[in-house]
Protein backbone atom coordinates (compact mmCIF):
# COMPACT_ATOMS: atom_id res chain seq x y z
CA UNK A 1 0.00 0.00 0.00
CA UNK A 2 1.48 3.34 -1.04
CA UNK A 3 1.66 5.98 1.62
CA UNK A 4 -1.23 8.44 1.47
CA UNK A 5 1.05 11.27 2.60
CA UNK A 6 2.49 11.50 -0.95
CA UNK A 7 -0.95 12.45 -2.29
CA UNK A 8 -1.10 16.26 -2.82
CA UNK A 9 -4.74 16.31 -1.71
CA UNK A 10 -3.73 14.85 1.64
CA UNK A 11 -0.97 17.47 1.94
CA UNK A 12 -3.60 20.19 1.57
CA UNK A 13 -5.84 18.52 4.13
CA UNK A 14 -2.97 18.29 6.61
CA UNK A 15 -2.23 21.99 6.18
CA UNK A 16 -5.89 22.83 6.77
CA UNK A 17 -6.21 20.49 9.75
CA UNK A 18 -2.97 21.51 11.47
CA UNK A 19 -4.46 24.61 13.17
CA UNK A 20 -7.39 22.47 14.30
CA UNK A 21 -5.01 19.88 15.69
CA UNK A 22 -3.01 22.52 17.55
CA UNK A 23 -6.21 24.01 18.94
CA UNK A 24 -7.27 20.52 19.98
CA UNK A 25 -4.31 20.32 22.32
CA UNK A 26 -6.24 22.60 24.64
CA UNK A 27 -8.87 19.94 25.22
CA UNK A 28 -7.05 16.69 24.53
CA UNK A 29 -6.79 14.61 27.72
CA UNK A 30 -3.58 14.21 29.67
CA UNK A 31 -2.11 10.72 29.54
CA UNK A 32 -0.22 9.80 32.70
CA UNK A 33 3.41 8.57 32.69
CA UNK A 34 4.11 9.83 29.17
CA UNK A 35 6.86 12.02 27.74
CA UNK A 36 5.43 15.08 26.01
CA UNK A 37 5.92 15.35 22.23
CA UNK A 38 6.50 19.13 22.36
CA UNK A 39 9.26 21.29 23.86
CA UNK A 40 8.40 20.05 27.35
CA UNK A 41 9.77 16.61 26.36
CA UNK A 42 13.33 17.89 25.87
CA UNK A 43 15.86 16.33 28.27
CA UNK A 44 13.28 13.80 29.47
CA UNK A 45 14.76 10.33 29.21
CA UNK A 46 12.72 7.42 30.55
CA UNK A 47 9.01 8.24 30.89
CA UNK A 48 8.18 10.19 34.08
CA UNK A 49 6.69 8.24 36.98
CA UNK A 50 3.31 9.67 38.04
CA UNK A 51 1.79 8.18 41.19
CA UNK A 52 -0.72 10.94 41.95
CA UNK A 53 -3.04 10.99 38.91
CA UNK A 54 -6.46 9.44 39.28
CA UNK A 55 -8.32 7.47 36.63
CA UNK A 56 -11.80 8.59 35.63
CA UNK A 57 -12.34 6.62 32.43
CA UNK A 58 -10.67 5.66 29.17
CA UNK A 59 -8.88 8.57 27.46
CA UNK A 60 -7.64 8.84 23.89
CA UNK A 61 -4.98 11.30 22.65
CA UNK A 62 -3.61 11.89 19.16
CA UNK A 63 -0.19 13.43 18.52
CA UNK A 64 2.04 13.98 15.52
CA UNK A 65 5.43 15.07 14.28
CA UNK A 66 5.92 16.80 10.92
CA UNK A 67 9.35 17.70 9.51
CA UNK A 68 10.57 19.34 6.32
CA UNK A 69 14.25 20.00 5.50
CA UNK A 70 16.19 21.94 2.90
CA UNK A 71 19.63 20.45 2.20
CA UNK A 72 22.75 21.92 0.62
CA UNK A 73 25.46 19.29 1.09
CA UNK A 74 28.42 18.32 -1.09
CA UNK A 75 30.41 15.07 -1.00
CA UNK A 76 33.51 13.55 -2.57
CA UNK A 77 35.69 10.42 -2.40
CA UNK A 78 38.96 11.32 -4.15
CA UNK A 79 40.96 8.30 -2.91
CA UNK A 80 38.51 5.62 -4.08
CA UNK A 81 39.36 3.57 -7.17
CA UNK A 82 37.16 4.60 -10.09
CA UNK A 83 36.98 1.11 -11.54
CA UNK A 84 34.20 0.04 -13.92
CA UNK A 85 32.00 -2.69 -12.46
CA UNK A 86 29.72 -3.65 -15.33
CA UNK A 87 27.10 -2.14 -17.59
CA UNK A 88 23.44 -1.21 -17.55
CA UNK A 89 20.98 -3.15 -19.68
CA UNK A 90 21.30 -0.32 -22.20
CA UNK A 91 25.02 -1.05 -22.56
CA UNK A 92 26.15 2.08 -20.73
CA UNK A 93 29.19 1.50 -18.46
CA UNK A 94 28.55 1.57 -14.70
CA UNK A 95 31.31 3.59 -13.01
CA UNK A 96 32.44 1.85 -9.83
CA UNK A 97 32.74 3.85 -6.63
CA UNK A 98 31.23 6.98 -8.19
CA UNK A 99 29.12 8.89 -5.67
CA UNK A 100 25.55 9.85 -6.40
CA UNK A 101 25.23 13.26 -8.03
CA UNK A 102 23.24 15.47 -5.65
CA UNK A 103 22.11 19.08 -5.70
CA UNK A 104 20.61 21.44 -3.16
CA UNK A 105 16.91 21.00 -2.60
CA UNK A 106 14.13 19.89 -0.27
CA UNK A 107 14.35 16.45 1.29
CA UNK A 108 11.40 14.09 1.39
CA UNK A 109 9.01 15.34 4.07
CA UNK A 110 8.43 13.03 7.03
CA UNK A 111 5.44 12.58 9.31
CA UNK A 112 4.67 10.51 12.42
CA UNK A 113 1.29 9.78 13.99
CA UNK A 114 0.99 8.95 17.71
CA UNK A 115 -1.96 7.26 19.36
CA UNK A 116 -1.86 7.17 23.17
CA UNK A 117 -4.61 5.64 25.28
CA UNK A 118 -5.15 5.65 29.04
CA UNK A 119 -6.64 2.18 29.36
CA UNK A 120 -6.90 2.00 33.15
CA UNK A 121 -5.41 3.48 36.28
CA UNK A 122 -1.64 3.56 35.65
CA UNK A 123 -1.92 1.56 32.40
CA UNK A 124 -1.38 3.19 29.01
CA UNK A 125 -1.08 2.06 25.39
CA UNK A 126 1.02 3.62 22.62
CA UNK A 127 0.99 3.00 18.87
CA UNK A 128 3.35 4.97 16.61
CA UNK A 129 2.96 5.08 12.82
CA UNK A 130 5.36 6.44 10.20
CA UNK A 131 3.04 8.14 7.71
CA UNK A 132 5.89 9.30 5.47
CA UNK A 133 9.58 8.42 5.69
CA UNK A 134 12.71 8.19 3.55
CA UNK A 135 13.36 4.50 4.18
CA UNK A 136 10.20 3.13 2.52
CA UNK A 137 7.27 4.54 0.59
CA UNK A 138 4.55 2.86 2.65
CA UNK A 139 2.84 4.03 5.80
CA UNK A 140 3.69 1.53 8.50
CA UNK A 141 3.63 1.02 12.23
CA UNK A 142 6.88 1.67 14.07
CA UNK A 143 5.61 -0.28 17.08
CA UNK A 144 3.20 -0.41 19.96
CA UNK A 145 3.38 -1.27 23.63
CA UNK A 146 1.49 -1.36 26.91
CA UNK A 147 3.10 0.32 29.91
CA UNK A 148 2.15 -0.54 33.49
CA UNK A 149 2.86 1.97 36.24
CA UNK A 150 0.18 0.36 38.38
CA UNK A 151 -1.20 -3.17 38.39
CA UNK A 152 -4.92 -4.05 38.46
CA UNK A 153 -4.43 -6.26 41.54
CA UNK A 154 -5.68 -5.58 45.03
CA UNK A 155 -3.13 -5.62 47.81
CA UNK A 156 -0.74 -3.23 49.48
CA UNK A 157 2.26 -5.25 48.34
CA UNK A 158 1.43 -4.55 44.67
CA UNK A 159 0.92 -0.86 45.41
CA UNK A 160 4.29 -0.65 47.16
CA UNK A 161 6.09 -2.46 44.31
CA UNK A 162 4.57 -0.29 41.58
CA UNK A 163 5.40 2.96 43.35
CA UNK A 164 8.97 2.42 42.13
CA UNK A 165 8.43 0.01 39.20
CA UNK A 166 7.41 0.40 35.55
CA UNK A 167 6.76 -2.51 33.17
CA UNK A 168 6.76 -2.14 29.38
CA UNK A 169 5.64 -4.95 27.05
CA UNK A 170 5.26 -4.97 23.27
CA UNK A 171 7.14 -3.99 20.12
CA UNK A 172 9.05 -0.84 21.02
CA UNK A 173 12.25 1.20 20.81
CA UNK A 174 14.68 -0.63 23.09
CA UNK A 175 16.25 1.43 25.87
CA UNK A 176 19.94 1.00 25.09
CA UNK A 177 21.93 4.11 26.00
CA UNK A 178 20.64 7.66 26.38
CA UNK A 179 21.34 9.03 22.89
CA UNK A 180 18.18 7.50 21.42
CA UNK A 181 16.16 9.86 23.64
CA UNK A 182 17.78 12.85 21.88
CA UNK A 183 17.86 11.73 18.25
CA UNK A 184 15.43 12.58 15.47
CA UNK A 185 12.85 9.87 14.81
CA UNK A 186 11.21 10.27 11.42
CA UNK A 187 8.92 13.29 11.46
CA UNK A 188 9.57 14.01 15.13
CA UNK A 189 12.66 16.21 15.47
CA UNK A 190 11.88 18.55 18.40
CA UNK A 191 14.08 16.72 20.93
CA UNK A 192 17.21 16.90 18.76
CA UNK A 193 19.19 20.18 18.65
CA UNK A 194 21.10 18.74 15.65
CA UNK A 195 19.97 17.20 12.34
CA UNK A 196 21.16 13.65 12.88
CA UNK A 197 21.88 11.16 15.63
CA UNK A 198 25.32 9.57 15.91
CA UNK A 199 27.46 8.21 13.08
CA UNK A 200 27.14 4.70 14.58
CA UNK A 201 23.42 4.98 15.24
CA UNK A 202 22.24 2.56 17.96
CA UNK A 203 18.49 2.36 17.46
CA UNK A 204 16.26 -0.69 17.22
CA UNK A 205 12.63 -1.68 17.65
CA UNK A 206 12.19 -5.22 18.95
CA UNK A 207 9.54 -7.40 20.58
CA UNK A 208 9.93 -8.03 24.29
CA UNK A 209 9.66 -6.45 27.71
CA UNK A 210 11.53 -4.11 30.05
CA UNK A 211 11.23 -3.63 33.82
CA UNK A 212 12.36 -0.41 35.48
CA UNK A 213 12.93 0.41 39.12
CA UNK A 214 13.44 4.07 40.17
CA UNK A 215 13.95 5.49 43.65
CA UNK A 216 15.74 8.52 45.12
CA UNK A 217 17.41 9.40 41.82
CA UNK A 218 18.73 5.88 41.24
CA UNK A 219 17.33 3.73 38.46
CA UNK A 220 17.85 0.30 36.95
CA UNK A 221 16.38 -1.64 34.05
CA UNK A 222 16.43 -5.21 32.77
CA UNK A 223 14.93 -6.21 29.44
CA UNK A 224 14.62 -9.20 27.12
CA UNK A 225 13.67 -9.01 23.44
CA UNK A 226 13.60 -11.27 20.39
CA UNK A 227 16.75 -9.58 19.02
CA UNK A 228 15.29 -8.72 15.61
CA UNK A 229 13.42 -5.82 14.09
CA UNK A 230 10.21 -7.84 13.68
CA UNK A 231 8.62 -11.11 14.62
CA UNK A 232 10.26 -14.17 13.11
CA UNK A 233 9.45 -17.88 13.51
CA UNK A 234 11.53 -19.08 10.56
CA UNK A 235 14.48 -21.37 11.11
CA UNK A 236 17.97 -20.15 10.26
CA UNK A 237 19.07 -21.88 7.09
CA UNK A 238 22.56 -23.29 6.73
CA UNK A 239 23.19 -21.23 3.58
CA UNK A 240 22.52 -18.07 5.56
CA UNK A 241 24.68 -19.17 8.49
CA UNK A 242 27.96 -20.68 7.28
CA UNK A 243 29.28 -20.42 10.84
CA UNK A 244 27.10 -23.45 11.62
CA UNK A 245 25.15 -21.72 14.41
CA UNK A 246 21.45 -21.81 13.54
CA UNK A 247 20.20 -21.05 17.04
CA UNK A 248 18.28 -17.78 17.60
CA UNK A 249 19.06 -16.16 20.94
CA UNK A 250 17.09 -13.44 22.72
CA UNK A 251 18.74 -10.08 23.40
CA UNK A 252 19.50 -9.04 26.97
CA UNK A 253 19.37 -5.36 27.98
CA UNK A 254 20.70 -3.89 31.22
CA UNK A 255 20.79 -0.27 32.32
CA UNK A 256 21.58 1.56 35.56
CA UNK A 257 22.25 5.13 36.53
CA UNK A 258 21.65 8.22 38.62
CA UNK A 259 19.47 11.19 37.67
CA UNK A 260 18.76 14.01 40.10
CA UNK A 261 18.15 17.74 40.27
CA UNK A 262 21.01 18.61 42.63
CA UNK A 263 20.05 22.28 43.03
CA UNK A 264 17.51 24.59 41.42
CA UNK A 265 20.02 25.26 38.63
CA UNK A 266 21.99 22.02 38.28
CA UNK A 267 20.86 18.58 37.12
CA UNK A 268 23.16 15.56 36.83
CA UNK A 269 22.54 12.25 35.06
CA UNK A 270 24.94 9.37 34.46
CA UNK A 271 24.06 5.96 33.04
CA UNK A 272 25.57 2.74 31.75
CA UNK A 273 23.85 0.37 29.33
CA UNK A 274 24.46 -3.09 27.89
CA UNK A 275 22.91 -4.79 24.87
CA UNK A 276 23.87 -8.35 23.96
CA UNK A 277 22.76 -11.01 21.50
CA UNK A 278 24.90 -14.11 20.95
CA UNK A 279 23.17 -15.57 17.89
CA UNK A 280 20.55 -13.49 16.08
CA UNK A 281 18.67 -14.25 12.93
CA UNK A 282 19.27 -10.66 11.78
CA UNK A 283 20.23 -8.14 14.44
CA UNK A 284 19.74 -4.46 13.56
CA UNK A 285 21.10 -2.58 16.58
CA UNK A 286 23.13 -0.31 14.26
CA UNK A 287 20.80 -0.46 11.27
CA UNK A 288 17.29 -0.50 12.70
CA UNK A 289 16.10 3.00 11.84
CA UNK A 290 12.96 2.57 9.75
CA UNK A 291 12.54 6.27 9.00
CA UNK A 292 15.81 7.40 7.41
CA UNK A 293 18.84 9.66 7.67
CA UNK A 294 18.46 13.44 7.64
CA UNK A 295 21.50 13.77 5.36
CA UNK A 296 19.68 12.49 2.30
CA UNK A 297 21.72 10.59 -0.35
CA UNK A 298 25.02 11.79 1.14
CA UNK A 299 28.06 9.50 0.55
CA UNK A 300 25.95 7.03 -1.43
CA UNK A 301 27.06 5.18 -4.54
CA UNK A 302 25.59 6.41 -7.80
CA UNK A 303 24.12 2.95 -8.42
CA UNK A 304 22.23 3.05 -5.09
CA UNK A 305 19.45 4.97 -6.74
CA UNK A 306 15.79 3.92 -6.94
CA UNK A 307 15.58 5.23 -10.50
CA UNK A 308 18.62 3.30 -11.75
CA UNK A 309 18.61 -0.18 -13.25
CA UNK A 310 20.64 -1.62 -10.40
CA UNK A 311 19.74 0.19 -7.17
CA UNK A 312 17.02 0.08 -4.56
CA UNK A 313 15.72 2.61 -2.06
CA UNK A 314 16.73 0.92 1.17
CA UNK A 315 20.50 1.67 1.01
CA UNK A 316 19.69 5.37 0.93
CA UNK A 317 18.07 5.17 4.38
CA UNK A 318 21.38 5.25 6.26
CA UNK A 319 23.24 8.00 4.40
CA UNK A 320 26.16 9.44 6.37
CA UNK A 321 26.07 6.69 8.99
CA UNK A 322 28.43 3.79 9.68
CA UNK A 323 27.11 0.31 10.44
CA UNK A 324 29.81 -2.07 11.80
CA UNK A 325 27.78 -5.06 10.58
CA UNK A 326 27.25 -7.02 13.79
CA UNK A 327 24.06 -8.73 12.62
CA UNK A 328 24.80 -12.27 13.94
CA UNK A 329 26.45 -11.55 17.28
CA UNK A 330 26.80 -8.28 19.19
CA UNK A 331 27.82 -7.14 22.66
CA UNK A 332 27.65 -3.38 23.17
CA UNK A 333 28.18 -1.03 26.11
CA UNK A 334 27.25 2.66 26.21
CA UNK A 335 28.11 5.15 28.95
CA UNK A 336 26.41 8.56 29.05
CA UNK A 337 26.76 11.69 31.12
CA UNK A 338 24.45 14.70 31.14
CA UNK A 339 24.77 17.98 33.03
CA UNK A 340 22.40 20.93 32.82
CA UNK A 341 23.42 24.14 34.58
CA UNK A 342 20.78 26.77 33.89
CA UNK A 343 20.82 27.19 30.09
CA UNK A 344 23.98 25.15 29.46
CA UNK A 345 23.71 21.46 28.59
CA UNK A 346 26.60 19.05 28.22
CA UNK A 347 25.93 15.53 26.96
CA UNK A 348 28.67 12.95 26.47
CA UNK A 349 28.81 9.38 25.17
CA UNK A 350 31.38 6.62 25.07
CA UNK A 351 30.41 3.36 23.37
CA UNK A 352 32.29 0.15 22.70
CA UNK A 353 30.94 -2.86 20.82
CA UNK A 354 32.11 -6.16 19.39
CA UNK A 355 30.42 -8.61 17.08
CA UNK A 356 30.41 -10.34 13.72
CA UNK A 357 28.32 -11.43 10.77
CA UNK A 358 27.24 -15.03 10.15
CA UNK A 359 30.06 -15.44 7.61
CA UNK A 360 32.80 -14.47 10.05
CA UNK A 361 34.47 -16.78 12.53
CA UNK A 362 35.87 -14.15 14.90
CA UNK A 363 34.53 -10.92 16.34
CA UNK A 364 35.57 -7.40 15.41
CA UNK A 365 35.52 -4.21 17.49
CA UNK A 366 34.02 -0.76 17.08
CA UNK A 367 33.90 2.25 19.37
CA UNK A 368 32.66 5.80 19.32
CA UNK A 369 32.53 8.87 21.47
CA UNK A 370 30.61 12.12 21.21
CA UNK A 371 30.33 15.40 23.08
CA UNK A 372 27.47 17.90 22.73
CA UNK A 373 27.40 21.41 24.15
CA UNK A 374 24.10 23.27 23.85
CA UNK A 375 23.17 26.64 25.34
CA UNK A 376 19.50 27.60 25.56
CA UNK A 377 18.72 31.30 25.89
CA UNK A 378 16.00 33.29 27.67
CA UNK A 379 13.56 32.26 30.37
CA UNK A 380 11.61 29.91 28.10
CA UNK A 381 14.89 28.51 26.63
CA UNK A 382 13.31 28.93 23.22
CA UNK A 383 16.53 29.87 21.36
CA UNK A 384 19.63 27.65 21.33
CA UNK A 385 23.10 27.23 19.88
CA UNK A 386 25.01 23.95 19.89
CA UNK A 387 28.16 22.15 18.78
CA UNK A 388 28.82 18.40 18.55
CA UNK A 389 31.91 16.31 17.87
CA UNK A 390 31.40 12.62 17.09
CA UNK A 391 34.09 10.06 16.17
CA UNK A 392 33.94 6.35 15.30
CA UNK A 393 36.81 3.86 15.17
CA UNK A 394 36.10 0.37 13.80
CA UNK A 395 37.53 -2.71 12.12
CA UNK A 396 35.94 -3.48 8.78
CA UNK A 397 34.72 -6.96 7.99
CA UNK A 398 37.17 -9.10 5.99
CA UNK A 399 36.53 -8.47 2.33
CA UNK A 400 38.23 -9.17 -0.95
CA UNK A 401 38.10 -7.61 -4.40
CA UNK A 402 39.47 -9.37 -7.44
CA UNK A 403 40.66 -12.96 -7.64
CA UNK A 404 43.90 -14.88 -7.36
CA UNK A 405 47.15 -13.09 -6.63
CA UNK A 406 45.61 -9.75 -7.55
CA UNK A 407 42.94 -9.89 -4.85
CA UNK A 408 42.89 -7.02 -2.40
CA UNK A 409 42.09 -7.99 1.17
CA UNK A 410 41.58 -5.52 3.96
CA UNK A 411 40.64 -5.99 7.59
CA UNK A 412 42.22 -2.88 9.11
CA UNK A 413 40.87 -0.06 11.23
CA UNK A 414 38.99 2.90 9.81
CA UNK A 415 37.59 6.06 11.34
CA UNK A 416 34.80 8.54 10.68
CA UNK A 417 34.65 12.00 12.31
CA UNK A 418 31.84 14.56 12.35
CA UNK A 419 31.76 18.17 13.55
CA UNK A 420 28.37 19.93 13.60
CA UNK A 421 27.29 23.45 14.53
CA UNK A 422 23.58 24.08 15.10
CA UNK A 423 21.12 26.74 16.15
CA UNK A 424 17.37 26.87 16.55
CA UNK A 425 14.30 28.79 17.64
CA UNK A 426 11.05 27.54 19.17
CA UNK A 427 8.36 29.83 17.79
CA UNK A 428 5.96 28.07 20.16
CA UNK A 429 6.41 24.94 22.26
CA UNK A 430 5.11 22.96 19.24
CA UNK A 431 6.97 24.65 16.34
CA UNK A 432 10.73 24.85 15.85
CA UNK A 433 13.09 26.13 13.16
CA UNK A 434 16.72 25.02 13.21
CA UNK A 435 19.79 24.85 11.02
CA UNK A 436 23.09 22.97 11.05
CA UNK A 437 26.46 23.17 9.32
CA UNK A 438 28.25 19.81 9.25
CA UNK A 439 31.68 18.47 8.22
CA UNK A 440 32.27 14.71 8.11
CA UNK A 441 35.44 12.85 7.04
CA UNK A 442 36.24 9.18 6.32
CA UNK A 443 39.81 8.09 7.06
CA UNK A 444 41.92 4.97 6.38
CA UNK A 445 39.36 3.22 4.19
CA UNK A 446 40.93 0.96 1.53
CA UNK A 447 40.99 2.34 -2.02
CA UNK A 448 38.60 -0.41 -3.14
CA UNK A 449 36.00 1.04 -0.75
CA UNK A 450 33.87 3.86 -2.15
CA UNK A 451 34.33 5.78 1.13
CA UNK A 452 38.12 6.09 0.73
CA UNK A 453 39.09 9.71 1.37
CA UNK A 454 35.42 10.54 1.70
CA UNK A 455 34.20 13.89 2.93
CA UNK A 456 30.95 15.83 2.97
CA UNK A 457 30.06 19.26 4.23
CA UNK A 458 27.33 21.86 3.97
CA UNK A 459 24.17 22.92 5.71
CA UNK A 460 20.66 21.65 6.38
CA UNK A 461 17.70 23.80 7.47
CA UNK A 462 14.66 22.24 9.11
CA UNK A 463 11.14 23.19 10.15
CA UNK A 464 9.40 20.80 12.51
CA UNK A 465 6.13 20.50 14.43
CA UNK A 466 5.43 18.21 17.39
CA UNK A 467 2.32 17.86 19.55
Amino acid sequence: MKTFIHNPIIYCLLILLLPVALKAQQWQPKIANMRSYDQQGINVFEDPKDTTSTFDGLKLKFGAGFTQQFQNLKHKNPDALKNDVGSYSSGEIVPGNKLKVITSGFQTAQANLYLDVQLADGIRLNVTTYLSSKHHNESWVKGGFIQFDKLPFNGQIWNDIMKVTTIKIGHFEVNYGDEHFRRTDGGHALYNPFMEGYIMDAFATEIGGEIYVKKNGLFGMIGVTNGMIKGNVDSLYAAQNPDGDRHKSPSLLLKAGFDRQLTDDIRLRVSGSYYGNQSSGSNTLYGGDRSGSNYQYIMELNSANPSSATGAGTPLAFSGRFNPGFNKKVNAFMFNGFVKARGLELFGTYETASGRTARETSTRNASQYAVDAVYRFFKAENVFLGVRYNAVRATLANNATGTGAGAIKYDGNVSVDRLAFAGGWFLTKNIMLKGEYVIQQYKDFPVADYRAGGKFNGYVIEATVGF
